[in-house]
C-alpha cells in the first residue's frame, strides 16, 4: 500500500534535514553537511511492514516552485495523501511563503482534495524561549486562515529537540490504515497487564505510532523524549556493530520495559505496581507479540471482525489463566505479576540494563551508560531521586 507524501517549503527551510534525521537515522548535527535539494528527489519507505510511504522532497528554489505550479502541477499534485509545508520562522520573505503556500492548497483542491495538510513551523530553537508560544500561536492562526476552505495542522519544530518528532508521529499516525483496531488492542493489553502506560514504536524510524495512558503524568513532551534518546542509543550501537534488543529501567517505584515487538515495532511498558517481577512483564510482552503480528496485516479477520473479535483473539492469545505463563509454560498465556513474589524487595535505588548484539560495545561503554541514565531520568514517573546503577549484557 503506497501513500504519496509531498515535503515542500522553500530552499533552506530545513526540508531534508528534518527527512534525514526521521527517516535516515541521521543526528541533528549531521545534517549540516547536507546540500540543497534539486527538483524532486524521491525515496520510499517501507512503514509498518505493508505501508509504503513514496515521498517527494521538492526543492524549494524559486525555478522549481514555478514549475511545480505550471509545467508539473499534475504530476506533483494528483494522487496525494498528505501535504507537509515547511515554514522557516526567521524568513524574511513571509509573503513570499505563504503565496507560495497558496498556490500548493490550489493545485490540491484541483487534483488530489481530500489531502491531509501540514505545516511546520521550523527552526523554533532560534526564536527566544519566552517568545515561542506568542510567535507560533500567532503564524498558525495566518496559516489556518490562509488555508480556508481547506484546513490545516500547524507543528512548531527543530531538529535540535523532540518537536519534530511529535510532528511527525501525529503526521504517520494520520497515514497508518488500522489504527483504530491497534489503539483498541494497545488498550486491552495494557488493562489486561495493569500497566501504567504502553507505547508502540515504529521499529526504524523510533516514531509513536499508537499509545495507552492508564495514569496521568506531568511531561507531555516524553513520547518525543524517549524515541529521541533511543534512537540515538540505537545509533551509538549500530556504530559498534551492535544491534540494539531491549532495556529496562527501574527503581523503586516504576519500571519501564523497551523490547522488540513485532517485525516492525517496539513496545514500552510502564508499570508502578512493585509487586510485579521484571520476568512476568518480559513474558506478557512475548505472548502478545503474535497476535500484533496478525493485527499488522491489513487483511488479517482481526481487523475486519471489530473491536470485539480483536479483544476476544488478543485474550484468548495471552491470557489463559495466571502463573508462569498459564497452561502452556511461558509460551502459554499472559501471567499474572502479583502471583509472584518480589524479586526486587528491598533493593532500594534503581538500574537500568540493556541488551545488545553483536560489535564491541564495551568499547564506548561509558557513552551507551549516559545515554541509558539520560533514559532513565525522562521515564521516571514519579520523580524519585533514586540514584541509578547499570548493568549491560551482550
Amino acid at each position: 500500500m503506497k501513500k504519496k507524501v509531498l515535503l515542500m517549503g522553500k530552499s533552506g527551510s530545513g526540508k531534508t534535514s528534518m527527512r534525514s534525521i526521521i527517516f535516515a537515522n541521521y543526528i541533528a548535527r549531521d545534517t549540516r553537511r547536507l546540500g540543497a535539494t534539486i527538483d524532486v528527489e524521491h525515496s520510499h519507505v517501507r512503514f509498518l511492514g505493508n505501508l509504503v510511504l513514496n515521498l517527494w522532497d521538492c526543492g524549494g528554489q524559486e525555478s522549481f516552485m514555478e514549475q511545480y505550479f505550471a509545467s508539473q502541477k499534475d504530476n506533483i499534485f494528483r494522487n496525494v495523501e498528505v501535504l507537509i509545508y515547511v515554514f522557516d520562522v526567521e524568513s524574511r520573505e513571509l509573503e513570499k511563503d505563504m503565496h507560495y503556500y497558496q498556490s500548493c492548497l490550489e493545485a490540491l483542491l484541483l487534483n488530489s482534495p481530500n489531502a491531509k495538510i501540514f505545516c511546520l513551523v521550523h527552526k523554533m530553537d532560534l526564536v527566544a524561549e519566552e517568545q515561542r508560544d506568542v510567535i507560533f500561536k500567532e503564524r498558525e492562526h495566518d496559516l489556518k486562515r490562509c488555508s480556508l476552505p481547506l484546513e490545516c495542522t500547524a507543528f512548531r519544530t527543530s531538529i535540535w529537540d523532540e518537536t519534530l518528532y511529535r510532528a511527525w508521529s501525529s503526521i504517520v499516525y494520520q497515514l497508518i490504515p488500522n489504527v483504530k483496531a491497534l489503539e483498541h488492542s494497545l488498550n486491552y493489553f495494557a488493562n489486561v497487564v495493569d500497566a501504567d502506560e504502553v507505547l508502540l514504536f515504529e521499529r526504524a524510524t523510533f516514531l509513536v505510532i499508537s499509545h495507552c495512558q492508564r495514569k496521568q503524568h506531568r511531561d507531555s513532551h516524553r513520547f518525543e523524549k524517549v524515541s529521541n534518546i533511543i534512537k540515538q542509543f540505537k545509533l551509538s550501537c549500530s556504530k559498534l556493530g551492535a544491534k540494539f534488543s531491549s532495556m529496562e529501567v527501574r527503581n523503586s517505584v516504576f519500571a519501564a520495559f523497551i523490547d522488540t515487538f513485532t517485525s516492525n515495532t517496539y513496545v514500552m511498558v510502564v508499570m508502578s505496581d512493585p509487586s510485579i517481577p521484571s520476568e512476568a512483564t518480559l513474558i506478557n510482552i512475548r505472548n502478545a507479540r503474535k497476535y500484533f503480528e496478525e493485527l499488522e496485516n491489513p487483511n488479517s479477520s482481526l481487523n475486519t471482525g471489530g473491536s470485539h473479535a480483536s479483544s476476544h483473539h488478543l485474550h484468548h492469545g495471552v491470557a489463559h489463566g495466571h502463573g508462569h505463563g498459564g497452561h502452556g509454560g511461558h509460551g502459554g498465556g499472559m501471567v499474572n505479576g502479583s502471583t509472584h513474589p518480589n524479586q526486587y524487595a528491598g533493593s532500594g535505588g534503581g538500574y537500568h540494563q540493556y541488551a545488545v548484539t553483536g560489535g564491541h560495545p564495551r568499547q564506548q561503554q561509558h557513552q551507551l551508560e549516559q545515554q541509558a541514565h539520560h533514559l532513565t531520568q525522562y521515564l521516571d514517573y514519579h520523580n524519585s531521586n533514586n540514584n541509578a546503577t547499570s548493568n549491560a549484557y551482550h
